[in-house]
Formats: structure tokens, sequence, C-alpha cells
């Protein structure tokens, strides 16, 4: 992930796995309301529903946007 920097020795933006809703996959930002945080890429593929557009994924977040919003970056889909 290139277009956001963390501090990596601070938790405040992290790396977790999360089921995404996500009616399209090209997007590269979700906002919160749209991520789930789960412990592990298991629960994540587990949360998979294809016809309710959630798919597991790594993300990187949250981090507030200029806009005020709460947002999670892909880092990368786990079905793929």
């Amino acid at each position: 992930m290139t277009d956001i920097f963390y501090d990596t020795e601070t938790s405040v933006v992290s790396e977790t796995y999360a089921i995404v809703y996500a009616p399209r996959k090209n997007r590269k930002r979700f906002p919160e309301n749209c991520v789930t945080t789960v412990k592990d890429p298991e629960a994540a593929l587990g949360g998979m529903d294809m016809k309710k557009n959630l798919y597991p994924a790594k993300v990187l977040g949250p981090s507030r946007s200029s806009e005020g919003l709460m947002l999670y970056y892909l880092v990368e889909w786990l079905d793929q």
C-alpha cells in the first residue's frame, strides 16, 4: 500500500483482516460503515457472502479523510 503512510511504532493505524461490503471490488478505500474488522484471515474468509457483496480482505486503517470520514484502505483481497 503506497497511498498512505503510517507509523509502525504506534497502533493508531494498522493492518487488520476484515469483511468488506463492496458492490464494486475496484475501489481502494472504504468508509468505516462498510468494514467489519475480524481477528484473523479465517474469520474474514468465513464471512464472505458474494450475494450480499461481502468480501474478505486485509485493510489498513482506520484513517481520517480530509472530509472527516474514517476510512479503511485496501491492502489485498483474500479471495483471489
